[in-house]
């Protein structure tokens, strides 16, 4: 890694791994990172997180920058992915919320009428100064690796607004986009502002590519999600696209919408494990990267089978002729060995070197 000070190569950085994988263009071997790389598995995390609350932990550029090399540091990973959370934004513009352990973000004042929404003003790159200096400081460090940057959907952050918290069933956010379009219209055009501005934060101190997770957007069929939130996610990926960095899509259980996910604007599209990535590229438009896709439990398994199911996903990146970056299908479970995940990294390096 570079060290404290220096400036990231910009142009060894854009022809790295993961940026050409993102691109469609020929790798040196399969780019690898892991969504939740930075973070719970790992002792070293729990070590420098303790007695610090996640969303406190999120403010302090020097934490952020250590724990978002942890994982570069240990497995070799060809990319780093900024340390946050999708609520973040809405805590800097003052929406009262925590991120309760064992629970996750608990919203104090659902949104439920017009009057709800007064709780949403526009974000300013003030408002998350921390943010510009962590970035500054990860990328002094990362050498020639980029730095993902990543925000919530407007899907996913409506319905934890809307629902006060995690939700299995989201009656109230569904309720809401059946019952009222208007008003969730305007909801999702002002959490697309937030999340857009929180983005080009990130870019304009330094990621080189970004992701929006709508984790919950798979609660939709693709009629609603065509008619009442691709729009809004769409409004995101235009506002960036300027910029030229990889934008990359991901939800949990969205087989049925991966294509509409590629169109709403994404240059690459995440897949969880269910659909192999041959038929995915079935179903996401021509020119568009895939990132996934193996399943995190699998990780549990002995060393055969982890190696098994590794070469599946990749014989199936191989036939979908698309650019690939290898993930897991969802992020990396707490209880993941990090010595597993280190030797998947070596994997599929060495398995896929050209």
């Amino acid at each position: 890694m570079a060290k404290s000070g220096a400036v990231q190569d910009s142009d060894a950085v854009k022809d790295s791994a993961f940026l050409r994988a993102c691109r469609g263009e020929e790798v040196p071997h399969t780019p690898v990172w892991f969504m939740r790389q930075a973070g719970r598995s790992l002792p070293e995390y729990l070590k420098v997180r303790e007695g610090i609350a996640m969303l406190d932990s999120c403010t302090m550029p020097e934490l952020v920058k250590e724990i978002t090399l942890q994982p570069v540091r240990r497995h070799q990973v060809d990319a780093a992915v900024y340390f946050s959370d999708i609520v973040v934004p809405l805590k800097a513009i003052g929406v009262d919320l925590d991120i309760k352990p064992g629970i996750g973000p608990v919203i104090a004042n659902p949104i439920r009428s017009r009057a709800d929404l007064q709780q949403l003003r526009p974000l300013e790159p003030g408002d998350v100064s921390y943010v510009t200096e962590a970035i500054g400081l990860l990328t002094a460090e990362l050498g020639a690796t980029p730095l993902i940057g990543f925000a919530g959907a407007p899907y996913t952050l409506a319905s934890y607004l809307v629902e006060g918290g995690p939700s299995k069933n989201h009656e109230n956010t569904k309720a809401l986009m059946y019952g009222d379009p208007e008003l969730w219209q305007e909801l999702l055009d002002r959490l697309a502002d937030i999340t857009a501005a929180f983005l080009k934060v990130q870019i304009e101190a330094g990621a080189s590519a970004v992701q929006l997770f709508d984790s919950w957007v798979g609660a939709l069929a693709p009629d609603d999600y065509r008619r009442s939130v691709m729009p809004a996610s769409a409004k995101v990926f235009d506002a960036v696209a300027g910029y030229g960095v990889p934008r990359i899509h991901f939800g949990v259980g969205t087989g049925e919408l991966l294509g509409l996910m590629g169109d709403a604007g994404a240059d690459v599209v995440g897949v969880d494990w269910r659909v192999p990535l041959d038929e995915a590229a079935r179903r996401v438009a021509p020119g568009k990267a895939l990132q996934g896709n193996l399943d995190p439990t699998v990780l549990f398994a002995p060393e055969a089978a982890i190696r098994a199911k590794t070469e599946e996903v990749l014989a199936a990146a191989e036939a979908s002729g698309r650019g690939h970056v290898f993930n897991l299908g969802h992020g990396v479970l707490p209880s993941t060995d990090p010595d597993t995940l280190t030797r998947l990294v070596a994997h599929v390096h060495e398995a896929t070197q050209r």
